[in-house]
């Protein structure tokens, strides 16, 4: 089943002769359980792809379909919170609440939409990502490697349609980069977690199922990894 599926997706910026297109007709499906890599240089549109997929910018044209949500169809207030319920986020910069504990930053966004943790789930999730001794500390105590397992525990948390990874390694060393997203690949694998991956990183990217090549604003190629 289709978890993710773009339609002539275009973003434009600016108007005739200053006219960028950011995007330009971009159609891209994602099955469930998948990982998927999108690759591009600086200025490819892969960041802007990831953008409009995740419901952090309109489209100017196009559409983009969650879990089998029209997503731009949603005035921004539901948009907000189909985003928070359907949709995991990991950037390079982790994202963490300073004054709150690793348990606290996992559960906020449960919390914040009025839910309840699964407790079994939380505990699978954080003892994959080797958190399990570390739940009561603050950010500040946790190395940077440390730091993006736990934005990818809070990721994971709400059991979202799809996550989505923005360079989640852009701020970290080649060998924790590396232990990174060798869990990023084992979470996906084991709660069979859809998530598409951007990066500019050909090497990273051979971690996941299917590579997909985007160039000026418009799919380029892809292919699949398993099996070559």
């Amino acid at each position: 089943m289709a978890i993710l599926r773009t339609e002539n997706l275009r973003k434009y910026y600016g108007s005739e002769d200053t006219c960028v297109k950011a995007l330009d007709g971009v159609d891209l499906t994602v099955e469930e359980g998948e990982f998927v890599a999108v690759v591009g240089t600086s200025g490819s549109g892969k960041s802007t792809l990831l953008h409009m997929i995740g419901g952090l910018d309109r489209p100017t044209g196009g559409t983009v379909t969650v879990a089998g949500k029209d997503i731009f169809s949603l005035k921004d207030d539901a948009l907000t919170v189909f985003r928070r319920r359907k949709i995991g986020f990991v950037f390079q910069s982790y994202n963490l609440i300073p004054v709150l504990n690793v348990r606290e930053n996992i559960l906020l966004p449960i919390e914040l939409d009025g839910g309840k943790a699964d407790p079994e789930y939380i505990d699978r999730i954080t003892g994959t990502l080797g958190l399990a001794e570390k739940m009561d500390r603050l950010p500040g105590q946790l190395s940077g490697g440390q730091q993006q397992r736990v934005a990818i525990a809070r990721a994971l948390a709400s059991k979202p349609a799809i996550i989505l990874a923005d360079e989640p390694t852009g701020n970290l060393d080649s060998k924790t980069s590396a232990d990174v997203l060798g869990l990023l690949k084992v979470t996906s694998e084991k709660f069979r977690q859809t998530m598409v991956m951007i990066t500019h990183n050909e090497e990273i990217a051979q971690l996941a199922d299917r590579i997909i090549r985007i160039e000026d604003g418009r799919i380029a190629g892809g292919r699949h990894v398993q099996g070559e």
